[in-house]
């Protein structure tokens, strides 16, 4: 979604574009080859971004929340979307693969410690993998949380969010007929995953489209046309991963482990009106963190593009700078 939303409206609160200054392709097996690229200072302060979605693979608007100067900033697209191969690809694609990749890609780097940045799905990521290499993990910037809770995927794809929203949800729900109208992850999983790329596409188009729609703050309610080779990685990823509760058990949800974020301290930026993502969920993952500052942003949306979060974002990297 951050693709695509309103990203001009931050650019006057960002570090100027820069180019990266290493980009490769990683084996990490099973078939995948990942991008991964590093931007500002070679010898910096590490910093590792992830992406949302899943699914929704980086962009060149995510190496701008860092000063150049300081930080040695690491982006990558997950396994399955954005320059990463093969593309669309669910198969041994899993919340697991990916924290195995992170680890992967910080040893490639030789980084002992690093900080993570990442939003929405990337938050959920950034919280699982420091769970699980709370030794490699210096500090955690999050925007916009989602934990994968049923609650929350029950807002979004339930008729939740529709009822702020209920014409950009009729658009959604409708192409799917009133008898499987009660799970839309499940009918529209049948859809994404049914081998004819001309339905798979269409529904994808469809799936992205509901997410774009609620983003931003200054959301229309319409998205405009997704392009149709990221609409498609976007969707079956997400899909196959809400499906698949994130392939977490109940042992391994974020918030039954929070004890082992105890010496990480972290901060959490929320749009106070996020329509995706609600500030319900940040507000439960502060409260069991004790090492966390949360800040809810007024007028602020889910985007990473909505100004006043971009503006906080930049904030606090700021702060943060040796």
């Amino acid at each position: 979604m951050d693709k695509v939303a309103g990203q001009k409206r931050a650019v006057q609160v960002l570090y100027p574009s820069i180019e990266p200054f290493d980009q490769r392709i990683l084996s990490v097996g099973d078939g995948h080859h990942i991008y991964v690229e590093q931007c500002g200072k070679p010898d910096g302060l590490p910093v590792v971004v992830l992406h949302g979605g899943p699914g929704g693979g980086c962009s060149p608007s995510m190496r701008r929340y860092f000063d150049p100067a300081v930080y040695r900033v690491i982006l990558f697209d997950q396994r399955g979307c954005g320059r990463s191969r093969p593309h669309a690809e669910v198969a041994h694609n899993t919340t697991w693969h990916l924290v195995s990749d992170i680890e992967q890609i910080r040893e490639a780097l030789g980084i002992e410690r690093w900080m993570v940045f990442g939003g929405s799905w990337g938050a959920t990521l950034a919280l699982i993998y420091a769970q699980a290499h709370a030794s490699c993990v210096q500090h955690l910037i999050l925007r916009g949380v989602f934990l994968g809770q049923k609650s929350e995927l029950d807002w979004f794809y339930g008729g939740g969010a529709g009822r702020f929203w209920p014409e950009a949800w009729a658009r959604f729900a409708d192409l799917i007929p009133k008898q499987e109208q009660d799970d839309l992850i499940v009918a529209y999983g049948a859809r994404l995953f049914s081998g004819d790329l001309m339905q798979e596409t269409r529904y994808a188009r469809a799936w992205a489209g509901w997410e774009n729609a609620l983003a931003s703050i200054d959301s229309t309610g319409m998205s405009g046309e997704t392009p149709s080779q990221y609409a498609r990685a976007f969707a079956r990823l997400e899909n196959h991963y809400f499906s698949n509760q994130l392939f977490l058990s109940a042992d391994q949800a974020v918030l039954n482990n929070m004890d082992r974020l105890a010496a990480i301290p972290g901060d959490i930026v929320q749009g106070r009106y996020d329509m995706i993502c609600p500030p319900q969920t940040a507000w439960q993952l502060a409260q069991a963190w004790p090492k966390a500052r949360l800040q809810m942003v007024g007028k602020a949306g889910h985007a990473l593009s909505d100004a006043p979060i971009s503006a906080q974002l930049v904030k606090i990297m700021d702060a943060l700078r040796p």
